[in-house]
């Protein structure tokens, strides 16, 4: 028997004796435990959805980059129960995917195995078929997927990242944000925040004015020093001769070292051309709208980054991110956390290839809104909580009430 089937045994018998919980002290508690289901199978009793609209701080009330302008970003979250447990579990987009998780998703989940987000997974995936898997569908099967895995620690009494094939205890973070309607005093005051708090990499928005462009970078590289690395996303808004010409000026001028999507993700063709003939201390990543396997699978057979990027709310959760790990390990390129830092924190440990995960603004604002027990950098460095079950997570309802655009308040 192996240790996992050990535990899955503990949380299985807790029905009668009691759940071993970790605690900050490293100890095992014992936990009353009354989940539904026989001693050998617990199910999923239901899913809860909520969606939450947090308006940005940005000037005019709105934040853009190169090819997007936003005025609010929307949390939608998933409860999935199993008696007295919860598990939570989040993506970033529109507040449809809520109704599209409860008309595709639920009936699938509902009654299933709490101990196999795996094969639950592969089961949404099918369910969603017609009604469409890339995009909102896979931001669905995430959200769904990323609370079944929490669930499941939870009822084991687990950090979420010691029940995933975990290689790290920790994920180095890059500060982000810097966005192209911030004003270059606004852009230094911000990076040079995150490079105070130990931060060792900063990244700042370009491409939506290129004519303002050196002065924003001039002010961040001054603002951050010569020793913090600094990175820059076009979120795709140049053409492969516009990204070319601004790839020598970033690297000779500000000392750029990362060059986020300069042409779309998309053009796989345009991003090899900017690894082949820019320059050799610049590094090009592309990935963060990847959404099915294929999609990674393309960016990498084409050669077309030096460090690949996934959103685990995005790429259909921890279960396709696990796939998306071993692409990363054959191909023997870096795998780069875009966002969602409260659960990437967990799930990127999974990830061989880990080089870091961004720690964005408006992500932090939300997460650090929503929820208790979120965790902040330490020297650049963001450490998953080890003193409590799953992601750690509980939710602030009375804080986020006033930002409900769907579902109701529990209780």
């Amino acid at each position: 028997m192996t240790s996992r089937d050990r535990r899955r045994r503990t949380a299985r018998s807790g029905q009668r004796k009691g759940q071993q919980r970790v605690t900050s002290q490293g100890a095992a508690q014992p936990v009353a435990r009354q989940a539904h289901g026989t001693a050998d199978r617990v199910t999923v009793d239901d899913l809860t959805l909520h969606a939450f609209r947090v308006p940005t701080d940005g000037p005019d009330g709105a934040e853009e980059d190169g090819t997007l302008r936003w005025e609010a970003t929307t949390a939608v979250l998933v409860e999935a129960h199993a008696g007295p447990f919860t598990g939570l579990g989040y993506t970033y987009g529109d507040d449809s995917v809520a109704g599209f998780i409860h008309s595709q998703l639920a009936p699938v989940v509902r009654g299933s195995d709490v101990f196999a987000p795996a094969a639950l997974w592969h089961r949404m995936s099918a369910a969603v078929r017609n009604a469409g898997r890339p995009g909102p569908g896979a931001m669905a099967v995430a959200a769904v997927d990323i609370a079944l895995w929490d669930l499941k620690a939870r009822l084991l009494g687990l950090p979420l990242y010691q029940l995933l094939p975990a290689v790290h205890d920790r994920v180095p973070v890059y500060g982000s944000g810097g966005f192209t309607n911030y004003p270059p005093g606004r852009v230094a005051e911000q990076l040079a925040d995150w490079a105070g708090q130990g931060i060792p990499r900063v990244k700042l928005k370009i491409s939506r004015h290129p004519g303002q462009d050196p002065a924003r970078l001039t002010a961040a590289r001054e603002a951050i020093g010569p020793d913090v690395e600094l990175y820059a996303d076009a979120n795709g808004a140049l053409t492969r001769k516009e990204a070319l010409y601004w790839a020598r000026r970033l690297a000779a001028e500000w000392d750029v070292r990362w060059l986020e999507e300069p042409v779309s993700s998309e053009d796989t063709a345009g991003l090899r051309l900017l690894r082949d003939q820019g320059p050799g201390r610049l590094e090009i990543a592309a990935g963060e709208y990847g959404f099915l396997l294929g999609d990674f699978a393309a960016l990498l057979e084409a050669g077309a980054v030096d460090c690949l990027q996934a959103d685990v709310t995005r790429c259909a959760g921890i279960t396709g991110l696990l796939q998306i790990a071993g692409l990363t390990a054959a191909h023997r390129v870096d795998l780069s956390a875009h966002c969602a830092p409260a659960v990437s924190a967990h799930a990127f440990c999974a990830v061989e290839r880990l080089r870091h995960l961004e720690y964005f603004h408006d992500h932090v604002r939300v997460e650090e809104l929503l929820f208790d027990g979120v965790q902040r950098p330490v020297d650049g460095v963001l450490h998953p909580a080890r003193d409590r079950p799953g992601l750690g997570l509980e939710v602030r309802w009375a804080d986020a009430e006033p930002y409900r655009v769907h579902g109701r308040r529990p209780g």
